[in-house]
């Protein structure tokens, strides 16, 4: 019913304008529509029209506005935008929950070495240096100290103490060195008296592998010697590592 109104609505608004260089129409009689005669050379009667007439459509727009019509489809986002300012610091947050333990580390590599040794026999000095041998074993740890060499040998580089414990012999010199490798470090010495006592030698020392600490009787350019018997230890020699160089 709508689209029927529209049409009339439309018809009504258009109405036939004549053209602008219309001649204008000439009076002739009823009987000028007749065709002229045959071989007289005039035009026939067109009815006093010489053009077809021009017709003009105007609508109004205004009755034709329907409806609002549905939201069309979202467009295509555009092109990123400049980056804006950094904005200002927030506020610190909460603190956060403990986490989890993480999986155990590798164990550390401990190194050990350690000798303590003794001497049941007494000792005198001769043409030549000895080495001071020993007899009991307190502690020998990984056999470090060779009992028949009567020396200690490193198998770990790094710091040591040593220290060596003797008995002096009445009316004799006492005089030892402790030995790393050839080298004199440190001196045990007791002047002849008489009576005996116990005389003791301390340090440390820095070793590379296979180095030799040992304690060296001196010669007999003086009389020197140190006691012991079978039934208790007078003499021990001791050492033990302090700190490895390579953990």
């Amino acid at each position: 019913m709508f689209g029927v109104l529209l049409l009339v609505s439309v018809l009504s608004l258009v109405h036939p304008v004549p053209p602008p260089s219309a001649p204008p129409v000439v009076c002739r009689q009823c009987c000028d529509d007749l065709e002229p005669a045959e071989g007289s050379g005039e035009q026939p009667f067109m009815g006093g029209f010489n053009h077809v007439p021009e017709v003009r459509t105007y609508i109004n727009m205004t009755i034709l506005k329907g409806d609002k019509g549905d939201r069309g489809d979202r467009g295509t986002p555009g092109k990123p935008g400049h980056e804006g300012p950094p904005g200002a610091r927030g506020p610190a947050g909460s603190k956060g929950s403990k986490g989890q333990a993480g999986l155990p580390g590798d164990p550390c590599k401990v190194h050990y070495s350690a000798f303590s040794v003794g001497r049941r026999k007494s000792l005198h000095s001769l043409e030549s240096y000895q080495v001071l041998l020993f007899d009991t074993v307190f502690v020998n740890l990984d056999d470090h100290f060779d009992m028949f060499k009567g020396k200690f040998l490193c198998h770990i580089p790094g710091v040591y103490f040593f220290n060596i414990n003797i008995h002096t012999w009445n009316f004799k010199e006492t005089y030892l060195h402790i030995m790393q490798n050839d080298t004199e470090r440190a001196i045990v010495y007791a002047q002849p008296s008489d009576r005996s006592i116990m005389q003791s030698q301390s340090l440390m020392l820095q070793l590379e592998l296979s180095d030799e600490v040992w304690v060296r009787l001196y010669k007999r350019e003086r009389e020197n010697a140190i006691y012991s018997d079978d039934v208790d230890v007078y003499i021990t020699f001791n050492g033990y590592l302090i700190k490895a160089s390579v953990e």
